[in-house]
Parts: C-alpha cells; structure tokens; sequence
C-alpha cells in the first residue's frame, strides 16, 4: 500500500456524506478543472489523485448504497491503485464521440491507442502509457471507450518536473494523433504535485 491510499477513515459516512456532497462537488469539480486535458476533439485525459479517487469512491458508496465494512473495504481496494504513488501519473482516459454510430466506428479504428499515450517532462524522453492493469477493456473487434493509465516517471524526470519544468501530453495513433505542449502553467503544477 502507498502512503497516498485511502483508509476507511478518510472516508464519510452514508448520512455525512448525503449532507455535504453538494460542497464536495463544487469543491471537485474545481480541483479537477486543473487535472483534466483535452487532446484533440475527442480525446480527455483526467490526472487521477487522492482527492479525485476518495471522491469517486465516496460516489460509488452512495449510488450502491453500501455501508457494510467489506463492501467498503472492496472499493477501496479496487479505486486505491489509480492513485500516484511517488514516481508516476496516473489518468482516466475518455474517448468521447457523441453519436453511437460514430463512436462504434471510431473505437474500431482506435484499436490499440491506450498503448500509443505518453507524456514529456522537459527534454527527456516520452514515456509510453502502461495501459488497463486493472483488466483487459479491448477485444478483437474494438478498443473501450474508457481506460486507466499509468506513466512511470524516471528520478531525473521527476526531479525535473518539481523543478519547474515543462510537461507535454500525447496520443500518436495512426488514426488519431493529437497533442498538448506544453500543459498550461496551472495544470503542470497541479500534476507536479503528485510527485512525492
């Protein structure tokens, strides 16, 4: 377990929970506004982090109504990886195409892009996504709609990056490359401070 893992007690029960969810998600979407990319048209990068994730459990309580210590302790268990821990980033990847038939023939052609993902710190080398460890979200016909990334950052990278330097986000598919560079000042820094 990571220093940054959520405990039960970091969390609020059901009834606190229910009363202040309305200034937790004012306060979220806020944080958030700093961690979330959008590359190219239909491409949305969220930078996961303690806050990110405990919120996102916090929802999933609510919406299943679960309070039992063991259903409580599953999603901790299950959320708690998408977490940073030091040396890497960690993202919630969205492909995002409004109509159906358009995502179905899009999310055919974009087989494989989880693994064509990197982020740049400065002039170091890209580093490539570490793509679905949670599970397997491609089949032979199509890739998903959502998937979970991991970018493991070198010392020297991370060094950089509390130093101040630039960073820059990518996908370079054969049928969608689109990038960042450099994220504005307010989303570096934000994703700087998930270095440890």
């Amino acid at each position: 377990m990571n220093a940054q893992s959520l405990t039960r007690s970091d969390l609020l029960g059901l009834e606190q929970y229910a009363r202040e969810r309305a200034a937790i998600r004012t306060r979220i979407i806020a944080h958030k506004k700093d961690r979330t990319v959008h590359i190219g048209p239909n491409a949305t990068w969220v930078f996961e982090d303690r806050e990110t994730i405990r919120y996102q459990i916090q929802e999933m309580l609510r919406a299943e109504r679960i309070f039992e210590e063991q259903g409580i302790q599953d999603e901790l268990d299950a959320y708690n990886p998408l977490i940073p821990d030091g040396m890497n980033l960690k993202v919630t990847f969205l492909l995002e195409f409004p109509d159906e038939n358009e995502r179905r023939a899009a999310l055919t052609k974009l087989k494989g892009i989880e693994r064509r993902c990197w982020v740049q710190v400065g002039g170091c080398q890209r580093v490539n996504a570490i793509a679905d460890e949670d599970l397997e979200r491609e089949n032979e016909e199509k890739t998903s709609s959502v998937h979970f990334l991991r970018f493991e950052l070198s010392s020297e990278m991370c060094s950089k990056l509390e130093s101040g330097a630039s960073l820059s986000v990518g996908i370079d598919h054969a049928h969608y490359s689109h990038d960042v560079s450099p994220l504005p000042q307010q989303v570096r820094d934000s994703l700087a401070a998930d270095i440890l």
